[in-house]
């Protein structure tokens, strides 16, 4: 498998895991306080308690060994049907040369008080490979106030999640007729960049991307429960999304909302399936991102499987952009990555990387500690922040 094509698709499944042979030790678990664990019992249950979520599943990796792996709650609340740890959850955010629509690109240079494109400027450089990893290629996404927010909604460009019969290349070249938010390479804005790195995998492996994926990293992985659309036998665990909303709760999401342009929340088990989105359409457990998870932190490899090598892992996990603008350059090939500890003001290690998803999903990978963290809810939006409360809880209860 080409190196490039095969980080892209490594990309493709972060936005948006040797765990077959360990079995869960939370009796006696090296490297970590036990007791303490429970504290993140405590703290999910409390979410749970207060209306935030509706239930949650997390999973917790040390030494090679798996830890922790809990579910909590409702994974519908109007059926009572508890939270399985095997429940699945929605895990939703170039060159001419291979792309030749994304040739001669633009960029706005000025809009009107309604958001409309009023002048635009030729780009100087065309978009490289590494500015679609590093989401500075000046691509944007429609859910996400911009200066693109209008024209995408006017040209019909989609966030990825669809029930329509649309295809990811003829939405990539809707996409190519687009103005970009600034010249490519020159900032950082999260958007559809993983959706064109998908395209581009399509145009050179001559494969769908479902299929590529597939093939290439989720059978050799054993992630068999990972999916761009559940098959029936599976639908039955999918979780339900959830709105919270102010003065009510918890309301189950009605796929209509403009804040993420999701046009059925069931998505992933009906409609036309024709669509494969790298930034936001596959559908995982917990257990299966944790095996794509390892496979990074073991620099590329699982239970004998390479599907990355060594020195590609280390140059997806080293700060090139500034993303949240402290100067720092945080953001690697597809993840936010702790470059200054002192900066982050977290608890965390040197080099430790993450992301999160749409839907209230998130992951960390900790090398120096050989650690990784899973927490998966479905909600959007929510007023819980245990997300980010997750990886501290995990870090206190470390030895």
């Amino acid at each position: 498998m080409n190196k490039t094509i095969a980080a892209m698709a490594v990309m493709i499944l972060v936005a948006a895991l040797a765990l077959t042979q360990i079995a869960m030790r939370e009796d006696h678990a090296p490297g970590v306080i036990v007791e303490r664990l429970g504290r993140i019992d405590s703290a999910i249950n409390a979410e749970i308690k207060a209306g935030d979520i509706a239930g949650a599943v997390a999973l917790i990796a040390k030494n090679g060994e798996v830890v922790y792996h809990k579910s909590f709650g409702l994974a519908d609340i109007e059926s009572r049907v508890p939270m399985q740890t095997d429940s699945i959850f929605r895990i939703a955010s170039m060159t001419a040369k291979y792309l030749p629509e994304f040739a001669q690109m633009s960029v706005i240079s000025g809009v009107d008080e309604e958001g409309n494109v009023t002048a635009t400027v030729p780009a100087t450089r065309p978009i490289k490979i590494i500015d679609l990893m590093t989401h500075a290629s000046g691509i944007g996404y429609p859910f996400i106030p911009s200066k693109v927010q209008k024209p995408y909604h006017d040209a019909g460009v989609i966030d990825g999640l669809t029930v329509k019969d649309i295809k990811l290349a003829s939405q990539m070249k809707v996409l190519a007729t687009q103005p970009l938010l600034f010249e490519p390479g020159s900032a950082f804005a999260y958007g559809l960049s993983t959706d064109v790195l998908g395209y581009l995998v399509e145009v050179i492996s001559g494969k769908s991307l479902d299929q590529f994926l597939r093939e290439e990293i989720l059978e050799p992985l054993g992630m068999n429960d990972t999916y761009f659309y559940l098959p029936e036998d599976k639908s039955g665990r999918l979780v339900t999304l959830y709105n919270e909303v102010a003065d009510v709760g918890l309301v189950a999401h009605e796929g209509t909302g403009t804040d993420l342009e999701v046009n059925d929340v069931l998505y992933p088990v009906i409609g036309a399936k024709t669509y494969f989105s790298g930034g936001a359409g596959l559908s995982s457990t917990a257990r299966d991102y944790a095996l794509f998870l390892q496979m990074l932190l073991n620099d590329g490899e699982l239970d004998g499987v390479r599907i990355l090598g060594r020195k590609s892992v280390e140059l997806m996990r080293t700060g090139r952009v500034d993303w949240d603008g402290d100067d720092v350059p945080d953001f690697g090939l597809g993840f936010e990555v702790v470059s200054d500890l002192g900066r982050n003001g977290e608890l965390a290690s040197p080099g430790a990387y993450a992301w999160g998803g749409a839907f209230d999903t998130s992951y960390w990978i900790d090398p120096h500690e050989d650690l990784i963290g899973v927490y998966m809810s479905q909600a959007r939006p929510t007023g819980s922040d245990l997300g980010a409360r997750f990886k501290t809880l995990v870090y206190q209860a470390l030895e």
